[in-house]
């Protein structure tokens, strides 16, 4: 499986997924008010993952750090319509 080549995230895309996430880490549950919140690939650029949004989360500093580049056995997201 080839890696996929990283490419910046725009800023309007950030803003969308940490609205879609209601700004809360997808992992431990964690809010932007309680830690720093970051942008991450649900499945990792080293493991053929895309840059597509529909494969980006939030996640808080230290799970995304725990997570690296394996694949988040933890993940979960709602979806609201």
């Amino acid at each position: 499986m080839a890696k996929t080549p990283r490419i910046p995230i725009p800023p309007e895309v950030r803003k969308y997924v940490f609205e879609r996430d209601r700004y809360q880490c997808q992992s431990c549950s964690k809010t932007k008010l309680e830690t720093q919140l970051s942008i991450d690939h649900i499945i990792p650029l080293a493991r053929g993952g895309q840059n597509d949004i529909s494969n980006l989360q939030t996640l808080c500093i230290s799970c995304n750090q725990q997570k690296k580049h394996h694949l988040d056995s933890r993940f979960r997201r709602y979806f609201s319509d």
